[in-house]
């Protein structure tokens, strides 16, 4: 792949970009550290800002204003960023923040926006540290039981309180606090979790981190003091291997049963377990039954051994896999042990883990490890970057450094990458890179059930191919060549491919988009609404400056001329919006994904002269497009007279419009029939139209 230092384009969205980026966080870009030092500054991704920017605009189709924009950036950037140096943190919070080198998990919320919300979510974390535990006194203890007992909602809590204040045994409080907040808040501890609180061994103590899930929340108001966490079993207490007292439990407690000593057998004779395994798989929500209110999700452990077991949850249990990470290790006490045949776990095992009403899990989570990068900023654009590995030396260039997260594998995760990554950045073992360029291909792969298509993109610095892997079909709506789009989550991994000269081998970069993956989207921003209406995401351009070179899509006011105006109607595929041809026996096939198709829609397909004052061009249209310069739908023109039809381009004449158009003469391709049918030699699109009064 060539190291071609991209120069900078006539893109006015990845000016507002660049200005927003400077605008969230001007200290950041008024250092860029030209030392060395890996200054860890924050500072909004490219990636994150983005997102954001098109996020919005999807959601505001009407179109959005530069300060519209910002505020969003801001507010979101400020929401995001709560975990910012605190005023009065508890001392024991304060020391363990010191060493914390874990990533937030993913639907982690804080004490602070729990206070200020005076709201949780059931699938809510909580990244908690214990710092204090105590009794709740008699005289609470009644006020407390009242003030559930009411809440139907909450009956279940309330049973838990409720049972041990009749019985006369204690109610333990643990007072939490965490890495991002001022506040502290307290939490009823289930009782399942009673033996591990002890003033002499217990491991519930005063700087014991531990996540949970599930959680009720009672709030403040109607007279209650503030909020209190209601009790829930979704807990995991978290254990450090380098800590000699944590070291001490794992070998006494779970090193001496392994994976192959599990016997159903001997768990009916009441034979109980402690297993310690790493997170080797989480797999996908699952829902059973045939009503479909049964849900299940199943981990894949690995022990020592290299024994593998399923640890299978049902029900509301899957919020535990909020609290779990890949490569992480997990210590379950007392699991319960079912039968693989009985619960259709799936694997060769007779045997699979359940979380059962005894079992309690420790975890030791993965280190996330930083790999540090060099980037240079290029002279000519401040805001833009380059791998170092991609540069001239000969050329003047300031270096810094950025600490990106890494995984056991060697992995680097470019999701938080603070610049703009271009195709000849890419490299084996990248993860999150997000790519913004123009589709030159679109192939469907064959010989496989799977939905798969290959997209070629290109920027300015060279081209790759991606492969796509949706779910099911099709999902991102109609996309064509010539088109600008934006792709984040992608893979980059080296591949062995074979060649077509002496059929050998080689090793070739691919990068991989899955649809269901964290983190991964995409925007075709050709076809996006707001683009035609935001003007500070755009520059109107003219007819004349159009040319064979031109990439990105080019917005143009324009007036309609008859002199080649071509129109028919035909059928589209309403998954992916292109034209269909009829096959014998009636049947309808897709030539873009290679497949018979029953949902087809009646379409237009326009060719006509578009003209500015400063030249023409031929260019076509088809679907939502060519509707709003017709202004009338497929179905009422076809049934529409045919001499109506006729001289229905007549009363268009002069007509104006605000377009986006790009440039769809993407030549050896190879890009299909479908595209090729619907191009017809023509090579400017209109992606998108606006009727200007």
């Amino acid at each position: 792949m060539n190291s071609v230092d991209p120069q900078p384009q006539d893109d006015s969205l990845l000016k507002f970009i660049d200005y927003a980026r400077s605008a969230l966080s001007p200290e950041a870009d008024e250092d860029p550290d030209p030392n060395g030092n890996g200054s860890e500054t924050a500072r909004p991704s490219w990636n994150w800002i983005v997102s954001r920017i098109l996020k919005t605009c999807s959601a505001y189709s009407s179109g959005v204003t530069a300060a519209i924009l910002l505020s969003d950036l801001s507010q979101a950037w400020h929401e995001q960023n709560r975990d910012r140096p605190m005023k009065k943190m508890p001392e024991c919070v304060r020391e363990l923040r010191k060493k914390h080198k874990r990533r937030k998990l993913p639907n982690t919320v804080t004490i602070d926006s729990i206070y200020e919300k005076n709201f949780l979510s059931l699938k809510s974390v909580l990244e908690a540290v214990i710092v204090d535990v105590y009794v709740l006194p008699g005289n609470l203890l009644v006020s407390e039981v009242f003030a559930l007992v009411f809440n139907v909602m909450l009956i279940c809590c309330f049973i838990d309180i409720a049972t041990r204040f009749v019985l006369g045994t204690k109610i333990y409080m643990l007072s939490l606090g965490d890495f991002w907040s001022t506040n502290t808040i307290d939490l009823y501890l289930h009782q399942k979790y009673y033996d591990l609180i002890n003033p002499t061994n217990g491991i519930l103590n005063k700087g014991r981190q531990i996540f949970l899930t599930g959680c009720y929340l009672r709030a403040s108001g109607g007279g209650s003091r503030c909020p209190r966490l209601l009790p829930t079993e979704y807990l995991v207490v978290l254990l450090d291997e380098d800590d000699d007292a944590d070291a001490m439990l794992l070998a006494a407690q779970f090193c001496s049963d392994t994976f192959s000593s599990v016997s159903l057998d001997a768990f009916s004779k009441n034979v109980y377990y402690s297993l310690y395994a790493r997170i080797e798989h989480i797999g996908p929500l699952e829902v059973l039954g045939e009503s479909g209110t049964l849900q299940r999700k199943q981990i894949t452990l690995v022990d020592d051994d290299g024994t593998k077991l399923q640890f299978v949850l049902w029900g509301e249990q899957v919020v535990l896999t909020n609290l779990l990470s890949l490569g992480s290790m997990l210590a379950l006490d007392k699991p319960y042990i079912a039968s693989s045949a009985d619960n259709a776990a799936g694997t060769s095992a007779e045997v699979s883990l359940e979380f059962g009403s005894a079992t309690q899990l420790f975890l030791v989570p993965v280190v996330q490890h930083k790999e540090q990068l060099c980037i240079a900023l290029r002279p000519n654009r401040r805001q833009g970057s380059r791998l170092l590995s991609t540069i001239d030396p000969s050329q003047s260039t300031q270096v810094s450094q950025v600490s990106l997260p890494c995984d056991s594998h060697g992995s680097i995760d470019f999701s938080s990458y603070p610049f703009q990554s271009y195709v000849s950045d890419l490299r084996d073992k990248m993860t999150g890179v997000s790519l913004y360029g123009v589709v030159t291909s679109i192939i469907k792969e064959r010989c496989t059930t799977e939905a798969i298509f290959s997209l070629k993109i290109e920027d300015t610095s060279g081209a790759i191919w991606t492969r796509l892997h949706f779910v099911k079909y099709w999902s991102l709506g109609r996309l064509s060549l010539g088109h600008t789009v934006y792709i984040s989550g992608l893979t980059c991994s080296m591949t062995k491919r074979k060649g077509f000269q002496l059929n050998r081998c080689h090793n070739s970069l691919e990068a991989i988009w899955s649809e269901n993956t964290g983190g991964a989207s995409f925007f075709n921003l050709s076809c996006l609404p707001a683009l035609l209406n935001s003007s500070c995401l755009h520059k109107l351009t003219k007819l004349s400056d159009l040319s064979s070179q031109t990439t990105c899509t080019q917005i143009v006011h324009i007036r309609l001329e008859m002199a080649q105006f071509h129109l028919s109607t035909r059928f589209s595929h309403a998954v992916c919006g292109h034209l269909v041809t009829e096959q014998p026996m009636g049947v309808s096939e897709c030539s873009f994904c290679n497949e018979n198709c029953d949902e087809v829609v009646r379409t237009f397909h326009l060719k006509v002269t578009l003209a500015d004052k400063s030249g023409k061009v031929l260019a076509w249209c088809t679907g939502h497009t060519a509707t709003e310069i017709l202004q009338i739908s497929p179905d009422e023109f076809f049934k529409l007279p045919e001499e109506e039809q006729f001289m229905y381009p007549s009363s268009l004449h002069n007509e104006r419009f605000k377009v986006a158009i790009v440039n769809c003469n993407r030549e050896g391709s190879g890009s299909g029939d479908a595209l090729v049918l619907e191009t017809e030699g023509t090579s400017w699109e209109i992606t998108r139209a606006l009727k200007c009064d």
